[in-house]
């Protein structure tokens, strides 16, 4: 009678603990077992959500108006300015795989975050002093009227130090938050997986909201010359970013850093080849694994089951009489790797055309912060004496994603769950977010070839003649606005989601990768494009002078590639196969408060 007495005591505690602790693997700052009740949830979330809204301020107050500091104070023309603010751009982005790699590899997404930050805040703060005390000479200049004086090698060299500063603390930080706030809600829970979802959406309106702030007030100020002023805005924006960030440090849940994944992929791909002869069991059943009641050695996250597809990689995990008698070591993990292993290369393999498919759309929205400015700009800027500046039309792009984010998640997403339970998969929202960017080209061609109908037939050779409004451009910027919010957003959930436990940042770099080669792309394409169309003397698409040229089949072009695109996104989409994870996996009691913040 004792003994079943105790027995059901023990069932009682184990399923109170079940329902107390995270079932996703997750553990609090002291390595323990994440409690639901002190740990993560919407407090942590709003938390990282106000974090990220703050650094977007701070980020894009520096940013968007980077090339007019260039020209204005640094006295560099057109051409060098804006191919340093390309470098700088294509560098934030590129960073962001270095924060991923220390996130998911040694330092985990926490001490990433926190370390970036850190490095963010510096150089903001170094560039506002660099200001102050040397480039802003002499005093008031700055402006569209007065520029600034001569300055020496060793304060334009502080200057680009603060800045590369700036874009290696905001790209190192980027992926690591995005999977971090992810991280605060228990996916194998299904209320605390619906939030994880919705989170993504408010993380992307976060972020428009931060940017849209640094695009309208910061901007008027430095754009007046009180550059001083908004550089010491974003530096105390990004300072008080990171308190925020720190206060939350006693709820955060965290998943434990798994190691340098490049062994790993190596040894799966040695052990591929040496077993190349092997037989691989058509069901893959008797593949090696660890033994399930473990954590995972290798990954230390949950256990990836077996898929079918590039088999060949299978024989990587075919237990073969040699392996049997070779003894456990480093040696014996280059002869025979886990499931776990095999399945997370095959992931990489299965997310990189997906990912391909994305580098098209990311030129489409590279256009808003180039040629729908310049389009702007030679459009009528007026309303009655009030000019609008042509690149604050972005602003409409930044209402049109928090608009549709609303409109998505509390009508769409509703309605289309009624009729089928999954609602629109991830996979399935980044095809219509190319969709709408296929509208967005054409809507901009349109309204550029009604613009060159409206040039000023006396004044042909004017660069601002046209007389149709720029008001004109709002669906462009809407319709931009609409298909971020399918696309990104979509993109951001599906990289977390189908990233393994070990490489969830590296997913969520994937997104500003896309990013950064399409803007990439973008400035190749418009090169080719001008070679192709300026032969035999003439003015090409693109010219210094929009009146004398064809911008619209420019943006008709990338309508047909990002049509072409789309089909083969469709066939990449219907490819793929989704990850298939075991669930959470018990820490063994030694590993056990091995994680400190």
């Amino acid at each position: 009678m004792e003994v079943k007495t105790n027995e059901l005591r023990s069932m009682r505690s184990k399923a109170i603990k079940d329902d107390e602790y995270t079932q996703d693997g997750t553990v609090d700052r002291h390595g323990r077992p994440a409690l639901k009740s002190k740990t993560g949830g919407w407090e942590s979330g709003i938390l990282l959500l106000v974090n990220q809204g703050l650094a977007t301020l701070a980020f894009f107050g520096v940013g968007v108006n980077l090339v007019l500091f260039l020209t204005r104070v640094l006295s560099q023309d057109n051409a060098e300015a804006a191919n340093n603010v390309s470098k700088w751009t294509g560098t934030v982005y590129i960073f962001s795989l270095v924060g991923a790699f220390l996130s998911d590899s040694y330092w985990g997404r926490y001490k990433t975050c926190a370390i970036f930050q850190a490095i963010f805040v510096l150089g903001l703060v170094f560039l506002s002093l660099s200001f102050y005390l040397f480039l802003g000479k002499p005093s008031g200049c700055g402006n569209r009227l007065i520029r600034c004086g001569n300055h020496s090698s060793l304060e334009i060299g502080i200057f680009y130090l603060s800045i590369y500063l700036i874009a290696l603390g905001n790209g190192g930080y980027q992926p690591s938050i995005t999977t971090f706030g992810a991280d605060q809600f228990d996916e194998e829970d299904p209320r605390e997986s619906r939030s994880k979802v919705a989170f993504f959406s408010f993380f992307y309106l976060a972020l428009n909201l931060g940017s849209l702030f640094s695009n309208t007030i910061l901007d008027y100020f430095e754009d007046g010359g009180r550059w001083a002023l908004g550089f010491w805005a974003s530096a105390v924006s990004a300072l008080l970013a990171l308190i925020l960030f720190l206060c939350g440090t006693p709820r955060y849940r965290h998943f434990k850093p798994s190691g340098n994944p490049l062994p790993r992929v190596g040894q799966v791909v040695v052990s591929a080849a040496r077993k190349w002869r092997v037989e691989v069991p058509s069901n893959g059943r008797n593949l090696f694994e660890v033994d399930s009641n473990e954590c995972n050695d290798v990954t230390r996250g949950r256990k990836m089951l077996h898929t079918k597809g590039f088999k060949f990689l299978d024989r990587a995990a075919v237990v073969t009489s040699k392996d049997c008698i070779e003894k456990d070591g480093p040696q014996k993990k280059w002869r025979l790797c886990t499931v776990t292993q095999v399945e997370e290369l095959k992931c990489v393999l299965r997310l990189l055309p997906i990912w391909l498919c994305t580098i098209i759309y990311s030129v489409v929205f590279a256009q808003m912060a180039s040629l729908f400015v310049e389009q702007g700009a030679v459009m009528k800027t007026t309303i009655s004496n009030f000019r609008i500046p042509p690149a604050s039309m972005s602003s409409f792009d930044i209402l049109s994603v928090a608009t549709f984010i609303l409109f998505y998640r509390r009508l769409l997403n509703p309605i289309i769950s009624r009729l089928r339970k999954t609602g629109l998969t991830e996979l399935e929202r980044m095809g219509v977010g190319l969709l709408i960017a296929i509208m967005a080209m054409i809507a901009a061609g349109v309204v550029e070839f009604y613009r060159l109908r409206y040039v000023n037939s006396d004044c042909a050779s004017c660069e601002s003649s046209s007389s149709l409004s720029i008001l004109w451009q709002i669906p462009q910027y809407v319709l931009i606005g609409a298909s971020e919010v399918f696309m990104y957003v979509g993109q951001l959930e599906f990289f977390n989601d189908q990233a393994p436990d070990g490489l969830k940042s590296f997913g969520s770099a994937l997104c500003m990768t896309s990013i950064s080669l399409g803007n990439y792309v973008s400035s190749l394409l418009v090169a080719v494009v001008m070679d192709i169309t300026t032969k035999d003397d003439r003015a090409g698409w693109i010219p210094r002078n929009l009146n004398k040229g064809h911008m619209d089949r420019f943006y008709f072009l990338l309508a047909a590639l990002t049509t072409v695109d789309f089909i083969i996104y469709l066939a990449c989409a219907k490819w793929y196969q989704r990850i298939k994870l075991q669930g959470k996996c018990e820490a063994s009691d030694d590993e056990e408060g091995s994680f400190e913040v």
